[in-house]
């Protein structure tokens, strides 16, 4: 009984630590990209922590690395205390975010290339619109979700590729 309890205690803080990794996916991108471009002993040296993420900013990246770029660059000396100490991406994440709650909120778009008409209705209506949106779509009249993913599906032509 011990040994099942403990595994459920284990399923149950993994699949919280995989929402929390999902909440900061964006964020946490940026942070390992940041790490990788580091040396080990420069990753503990606050000013090259700061010259590092600064270098990758001024990189050419996506729109959201950009967005993220833009809520850390004033906050960059306080990204570097719990880099530096070695903390994981996503834990230095969820601490910035105590200062910008919208670092967090980042998140890359839905892939919707092979998806069938029952994997969009899984998704919500928040990011069936987001969708839409990042299409350059809007859906006047539509009430229903079954209307959104039918104007999804309409407007897959549209869709980037910039996954």
């Amino acid at each position: 009984m011990k040994s099942f309890s403990f595994l459920a205690l284990v399923a149950v803080l993994a699949s919280v630590s995989n929402v929390a990794a999902v909440e900061c996916e964006v964020c946490t991108k940026v942070m390992d990209d940041v790490r990788a471009t580091m040396s080990k002993e420069d990753s503990r040296k606050k000013p090259k922590i700061e010259e590092a993420l600064g270098e990758y900013c001024a990189s050419k990246l996506g729109p959201r690395e950009r967005k993220i770029c833009y809520y850390i660059d004033p906050i960059k000396r306080d990204v570097a205390q719990p880099f530096s100490l070695g903390m994981s991406s996503l834990k230095v994440c969820q601490r910035i975010t105590k200062s910008n709650p919208e670092i967090c909120s980042v998140k890359f778009p839905v892939k919707t290339e092979n998806l069938e008409p029952k994997d969009l209705s899984k998704l919500r209506v928040k990011q069936l619109k987001s969708i839409l949106a990042d299409r350059g779509v809007e859906c006047k009249g539509c009430l229903e979700k079954e209307e959104f993913i039918k104007k999804v599906q309409e407007t897959e032509h549209l869709s980037s590729d910039e996954f």
